[in-house]
């Protein structure tokens, strides 16, 4: 487990975040556009603008800000693919290695030889988790990884994650506003609005029985969008 006891971060004076979280074998971080989800994964990587000052304290049994036992699978896959390099010079380890990894998503070796444009949205996914894999990463840092794809390839991404965290045994911090994913893919939960932490808890719990009205709210509209898509 890793316990984030202080994370706040200010720009010219304002608070942008102020939070404390408990990131156990999978938590996910929900909340609207703007409410301070990417601002928490940029301190965890080490990547926040130089104008923020960022205040961090934390436990944990391994260093994971900015390090190497940090595995990082951003929304949009071409942001971290270049797309005139072949799949296969974009890995950092050995070839044995990446062919472990693309048995390990599902990928055939064949794909090394693309390019990213040739590939799938899905096969991109696959490629962009293979490459957050390669050094064995001890906490897994998710950026809405399924929000462009469509419901049946992000049943297959989810149920991907699942049986590589298993297999793999990390933790995993999944960042989204799409409750219906976290649901199948996290045991515990935390709702942020505007910086903060407003409810916590066990996944099954928190859907189950909110206790913010602004969660509440959230919920009644991922479900919404369910059954309309339904």
């Amino acid at each position: 487990m890793i316990v984030i006891e202080k994370l706040k971060i200010h720009y010219q004076q304002r608070e942008l975040l102020n939070i404390a979280l408990k990131i156990g074998s999978s938590l996910a971080l929900i909340g609207q556009s703007g409410s301070g989800k990417s601002l928490t994964l940029k301190a965890l990587l080490g990547m926040l603008p130089k104008e923020m000052e960022c205040e961090l304290s934390y436990r944990s049994d391994f260093t994971f800000i900015a390090g190497e036992s940090v595995g990082f699978v951003p929304q949009n896959p071409f942001t971290a693919l270049s797309p005139l390099t072949k799949i296969k010079k974009q890995f950092f380890v050995s070839q044995e290695r990446v062919f472990e990894l693309f048995d390990e998503v599902g990928l055939k070796k064949e794909l090394l030889e693309k390019f990213p444009s040739e590939l799938s949205g899905g096969q991109l996914q696959r490629v962009v988790i293979a490459m957050a894999l390669e050094k064995h990463p001890k906490l897994l840092l998710l950026d809405e990884p399924t929000t462009a794809l469509d419901p049946k390839t992000k049943k297959i991404i989810l149920d991907l994650l699942r049986h590589l965290q298993k297999r793999e045994n990390f933790l995993m911090l999944f960042v989204t506003h799409d409750i219906l994913s976290a649901e199948n893919l996290c045991e515990d939960v935390a709702i942020i609005k505007e910086g903060i932490l407003v409810e916590s808890g066990k996944m099954k719990h928190v859907l189950a029985d909110p206790k913010e009205l602004y969660t509440k709210t959230l919920i009644e509209a991922n479900f919404a969008k369910r059954n309309f898509r339904e």
